[in-house]
């Protein structure tokens, strides 16, 4: 059943009670495939329910999902808003609803792409058959949702586990 973009209850992950919940990770790099495309479906839903409620439709662009670090950007602020409105209440953090509304209002410039807003940019691929939009034919196709999982601070954690078996 598609959310209700005018609820954003609708939106929070859901959860057995008797489950704690696990962190959630959005290192996009280091997902596999099928749960990086997964989770982009899951960062879609609340990003047009994020368009709809701040009136943003001007400021994130419809191919964003196309560009990288405005895909960063938004990851950074679904997971700061799950934490936010859907995490514990944490005392001494009265004002989080507003910190994070206040951090969206910060990052929204980011988000906009001048070339997409210009018309200069490049169109999307026409959508393969049996792709119902292009956000799928993206999903289904683009190397950056199928490429193998690889995690970017794998050399770090590689090389910080070397120096922890070295004796002094």
């Amino acid at each position: 059943m598609p959310p209700d973009l005018d609820n954003p209850a609708s939106l929070w992950p859901t959860m057995p009670s008797e489950a704690q919940p696990e962190p959630q990770r959005w290192v996009w790099a280091a997902m596999d495939p099928m749960d990086r495309q997964e989770r982009l479906r899951e960062l879609a839903i609340w990003v047009d329910w994020l368009r709809a409620t701040f009136e943003l439709h001007n400021s994130i662009p419809p191919c964003w999902y196309r560009h990288p670090p405005v895909v960063e950007h938004l990851t950074a602020l679904y997971a700061g808003w799950i934490r936010t409105y859907a995490g514990e209440q944490v005392p001494g953090r009265e004002l989080a609803e507003a910190d994070w509304i206040n951090t969206l209002h910060a990052f929204t410039p980011r988000l906009q792409l001048v070339a997409c807003a210009t018309g200069m940019h490049q169109p999307p691929p026409p959508v393969p058959p049996g792709a119902e939009n292009d956000f799928e034919a993206y999903l289904a196709c683009s190397e950056t949702t199928n490429a193998p999982a690889a995690h970017p601070a794998a050399a770090e954690l590689l090389r910080r586990a070397d120096d922890a078996e070295l004796p002094l």
